[in-house]
C-alpha cells in the first residue's frame, strides 16, 4: 500500500535529509520505523502525506502516485505529526468536525465516530473545551482521533506514542492491529524499541538518509547472534 522507491530529498541544495531511499509497506502489515534524531524518519514522514516534495524519485500511496494524485493521497491517509500543537483556539469538538468536513464525513456518521472515540480515549468531557486548555497528552489523544474520523486505509504515523498515558496507548495499538487486520496498513515511527518489537511485523531502521535494514526482528536478532535489540540497534546506529 506504499511504495518509497529510489526518493533523494535536499535541503537548502546542501543537506541530504534522504538518499536514494526505498521501501514498501504492504496490506495487513505493521511497519515500525526506527532512528536516531535527524535520520530522516520526520522527512520521510512529510514526504509520505505531501507535506514536501522529494527532489527525485517514486511515492506511491494506496495505489495512487503522490505527484499524479496528491489529493487520493491524502484521502488514504490517516496522519498523526511529531506535534499536536494546532488549531488550538478551536474546541475539540469543532476541530473534529472541521477534520470531518474536510473529508466529507457524513454528519451522522461523524457524531457517532466521536463519541466512540472519545470514549475510547477518555476524551468525551473535554471535547467543548478549546484545544489550548488541554495537556499534552490530551491534544495527542485528539489529533489521533481527527486522524481516524474519515477511516483512511493507510495510517502513517509519526511518534503517535508520546505524551499517551498507557490506557490509551494501549487502546491505540489495538486499533493499530484491527486496522491491519481488515488489510490495511500502518507506518510509525518510534524511539520505543520494545513497543516495535512487540507490535511491528517489519521494521525499517534508517540512518543518515540511508536504510541500515528492512525485515522482521527475529531475522535482525538471528542475523546478529541473538544479541538484544537494543544492543543490535546501538551497534548499526553507531557505526
Amino acid at each position: 500500500m506504499i511504495k518509497f522507491e529510489n526518493v533523494t530529498k535536499t535541503y537548502n541544495r546542501t543537506v541530504r535529509a534522504l538518499d536514494d531511499v526505498s521501501f514498501h509497506v504492504k496490506g495487513g502489515e505493521i511497519v515500525g520505523f526506527i532512528g536516531p534524531n535527524g535520520s530522516g524518519k520526520t522527512t520521510t514522514m512529510k514526504l509520505l502525506t505531501g507535506i514536501i516534495r522529494p527532489d527525485s524519485g517514486k511515492i506511491v500511496v494506496n495505489g495512487f502516485n503522490i505527484r499524479e494524485d496528491p489529493i487520493k493521497v491524502k484521502e488514504s491517509i490517516g496522519y498523526i505529526a511529531d506535534s499536536p500543537d494546532m488549531f488550538l483556539r478551536l474546541k475539540g469538538t469543532e476541530f473534529l468536525q472541521l477534520i470531518a468536513d474536510i473529508y466529507k464525513v457524513p454528519t451522522e456518521v461523524c457524531r457517532e465516530r466521536i463519541e466512540k472515540l472519545a470514549e475510547k480515549f477518555g476524551l468525551t468531557q473535554a471535547l467543548t473545551s478549546p484545544m489550548m486548555s488541554y495537556s499534552h497528552g490530551m491534544r495527542q489523544k485528539i489529533m489521533v482521533i481527527a486522524a481516524l474520523m474519515h477511516k483512511p486505509p493507510v495510517w502513517i504515523l509519526d511518534e503517535p506514542m508520546i505524551g499517551l498515558d498507557p490506557k490509551s496507548a494501549f487502546e491505540l495499538k489495538q486499533l493499530m492491529r484491527e486496522h491491519t487486520k481488515e488489510g490495511n496498513a500502518v507506518f510509525f515511527s518510534t524511539h520505543v524499541l520494545e513497543v516495535a518489537e512487540k507490535l511491528c511485523d517489519r521494521v525499517v531502521i534508517i540512518k543518515n538518509g540511508h536504510i541500515l535494514y528492512d525485515g522482521t526482528l527475529d531475522d535482525l536478532e538471528k542475523q546478529n547472534k541473538n544479541e538484544s535489540l537494543e544492543n543490535i540497534f546501538l551497534e548499526l546506529t553507531e557505526k
